[in-house]
């Protein structure tokens, strides 16, 4: 099991821009040589039709890896396989392959696909209990209640400190540049 915290913040939240972020920060871990990730998947199983399936196929071709991927539509429960790359333009024909409702390898795909939601809601829940009953800053050794208002009081919000740059962050009375490094480095892995 590995989870990723999304990156992408936009106002409204954007499914294919956060499955394609998603794939590219795995993939790309797998090329760069990552322990975690030092095998590649026999198929990747996107959950969604053809517009995730998508978006995890370009975050695939941009980094040149071949895996097989591919998609189960929730509605009809429907498996979507990328055919052909119309002209190598990273425009795939898909079919669809529907298999009747109570057979085994549905059910074995179903399970898996409700086990991945699972383990994210889960993920999701921590995350968001952690938003609204306490602060990333407070995990932060040296950041105790009083830092943790003057930032919040100069950068408006965590993720405006999440943006600010070491020097930003050690100009806040009683900080130093050590403990503004550990808060940038601490905030941009969590």
């Amino acid at each position: 099991y590995r989870r990723f915290k999304i990156r992408y913040h936009p106002e409204d939240p954007n499914d294919f821009a956060m499955m394609n972020e998603v794939l590219l920060r795995r993939l790309k871990a797998y090329k760069e040589g990552d322990e975690k990730f030092a095998k590649l998947p026999d198929l990747i199983m996107i959950d969604g039709g053809k517009g995730q399936l998508s978006a995890a196929l370009k975050a695939r071709d941009d980094l040149g890896l071949t895996v097989p991927m591919v998609g189960l539509a929730k509605k009809m429960e429907i498996i979507f396989q990328p055919e052909n790359d119309l002209a190598g333009a990273g425009e795939y024909a898909y079919r669809a392959i529907e298999l009747p409702l109570q057979s085994h390898g549905l059910l074995l795909l179903r399970r898996l696909r409700d086990e991945a939601h699972r383990f994210a809601l889960t993920y999701h829940r921590k995350v968001r209990d952690k938003r609204f009953h306490g602060s990333a800053l407070e995990e932060i050794p040296g950041v105790g209640p009083r830092r943790k208002r003057l930032l919040l009081r100069n950068f408006g919000s965590l993720e405006g400190i999440r943006r600010a740059s070491v020097e930003e962050l050690a100009a806040v009375p009683t900080m130093t540049k050590k403990l503004a490094e550990q808060i940038r480095d601490y905030l941009r892995d969590e």
